[in-house]
C-alpha cells in the first residue's frame, strides 16, 4: 500500500516548469521536459520520473554538462532521413522536434529514420516512441549512456544501460509498449534504491573479482571509479543467456553513434582526463513505421491487440494471478495515479522545497500540511 503524500499533476508540472526556467531553460523547452519526466511517473516508472528531476538535469546544468538552452542544427535531411546535432542541449527537446519531422515523414513516405549526436539524457525512452503510436504508427528508440553495462565475460563498464524501446498502436485502451534497458537493472533503479534506503538485489552487479555488490549507495560510487558493473540481460556468462542482452545493448551503442558518427563508450563517461567534468555526447536514434503503407491501421490494431489478449489468456504458472503484456502495467499504474498525482519520497520532498525557497517561488505542497 502507498504510504508516501501525492502531490497533484497540475501542481508538480507548473512547479517542475517555473524551476527548469529559473535554470535559464525557455518556457516552451521547460515545458516538455516536465511533461517527460511526469510521463515516467504516470506509468509507474520512478527511476526516470521526479526522482531525477534535480541530480540528473538540474545539477548537470548547474555543473556545465548540460546546456539549458538547446540549439539545434539539422546536418543532414532527405525525405525520409534526418541527422541533428543538439549542441549540448536538453536531449528531450531535440528529441521531441526530431520525432515531430519524423512522424511527417512516415505519413507521406511510410517510414523515417533519425538520429542526434552531442545530446544529452532523453529521459523516458518510450516517450519518443509514444510520439509515433499517439499518432497511429510504430515508434522505435534507443540511446547510448555513460559506461555501466560489462560485456559477456567481463567487468569492466564499457557501455551504458542503453534502453531499446518498441511502442505499437493496438485496438485495446493501451499501446504494446515494450520499453527497457538492455542491461538487468538500469543506474536510475539504483539510484532509486540508494534514495529508498534499499539495497540492490544479488545478481545484478559484477564486481572486479566477479563476485556482486549489493550497496546501493556503493554501486554507484565504484562503477564511476571503475570498479564494478552491471550486467546485460540474462546475466553473467552465457548459460542464462547474458549474451543475447550484450548483444543487444551492442546494437544499441552502434546505431545511437555509429549512424550520425558520435563519440561512443568510454567517450561518454562524463569526465576528462584530470577526473573533471565535460560535456555527455550522446546519441539516440528514432525509427518511425506508418502501417497505412502495409495492410492498414484497422488491420494492424486489430491483430497486435489479439496478440495481447492470446498471451494474457494463455494458461498461467501455479500461484501465479495474472499474465501482462507489454505497456499494461505502466497503464494500470495511471489508473491509479491519475486522480491521485505524483508520490514523493521524504528525499525529493526535501529537494523540492529547497528548490522553491532558493528560486522564491510561490508554491506550498500537500505533504507541507502534515
Amino acid at each position: 500500500m502507498e504510504t508516501r503524500p501525492y502531490v497533484p499533476w497540475d501542481l508538480m508540472n507548473s512547479f517542475m516548469i517555473d524551476v527548469f526556467k529559473a535554470y535559464g531553460v525557455p518556457e516552451e523547452d521547460a515545458a516538455i521536459c516536465a511533461d517527460v519526466l511526469l510521463e515516467s511517473d504516470r506509468r509507474g516508472i520512478e527511476s526516470h520520473g521526479c526522482n531525477r528531476f534535480k541530480p540528473i538535469y538540474l545539477d548537470r546544468i548547474k555543473n556545465g554538462t548540460l546546456l539549458p538552452v538547446t540549439k539545434i542544427d539539422i546536418v543532414k535531411e532527405t525525405p525520409t532521413t534526418v541527422v541533428m546535432d543538439a549542441n549540448n542541449g536538453m536531449g528531450m527537446v531535440a528529441s521531441y522536434r526530431m520525432m515531430e519531422k519524423l512522424i511527417e515523414k512516415a505519413k507521406q513516405f511510410g517510414m523515417a529514420g533519425g538520429t542526434i549526436f552531442n545530446s544529452t539524457h532523453y529521459g523516458i525512452a518510450g516517450y519518443w516512441s509514444t510520439m509515433a503510436e499517439k499518432a497511429g504508427m510504430i515508434g522505435i528508440t534507443g540511446t547510448n549512456a555513460r559506461p555501466s553495462v560489462a560485456p559477456t565475460f567481463g567487468v569492466e563498464p564499457m557501455m551504458g544501460t542503453n534502453p531499446l524501446t518498441f511502442t505499437m498502436p493496438t485496438d485495446e485502451d493501451f499501446p504494446f509498449n515494450f520499453d527497457c534497458a538492455t542491461s538487468t537493472v538500469q543506474n536510475g533503479k539504483i539510484e532509486f534504491y540508494q534514495r529508498s534506503g534499499k539495497p540492490t538485489p544479488a545478481g545484478l552487479v559484477i564486481t572486479k573479482d566477479g563476485g556482486t555488490m549489493t550497496d546501493s549507495g556503493k554501486i554507484l560510487k565504484e562503477m564511476r571509479a571503475g570498479n564494478c558493473a552491471l550486467l546485460p540481460l540474462g546475466g553473467a556468462g552465457e548459460e542464462t543467456g547474458g549474451y543475447k542482452g550484450y548483444g543487444f545493448t551492442a546494437v544499441v551503442e552502434i546505431l545511437s553513434s555509429a549512424l550520425a558518427g558520435g563519440p561512443y563508450m568510454k567517450a561518454l563517461n562524463g569526465k576528462d582526463a584530470d577526473g573533471n567534468n565535460k560535456l555527455y555526447r550522446l546519441g539516440h536514434f528514432f525509427f518511425v513505421i506508418n502501417p497505412e503503407f502495409f495492410m492498414g491501421l484497422d488491420t494492424f490494431r486489430k491483430t497486435a491487440g489479439g496478440i495481447c489478449r492470446d498471451l494474457r489468456a494463455s494458461e498461467k504458472a501455479p500461484g501465479a494471478e495474472r499474465i501482462y503484456t507489454a505497456g499494461e502495467k505502466e497503464w494500470l499504474a495511471w489508473q491509479e495515479r491519475k486522480d491521485k498525482g505524483v508520490p514523493v519520497g521524504e528525499s525529493i520532498q526535501k529537494e523540492f522545497i529547497a528548490l522553491r525557497d532558493e528560486y522564491k517561488l510561490p508554491y506550498r505542497f500537500p505533504f507541507e500540511e502534515t
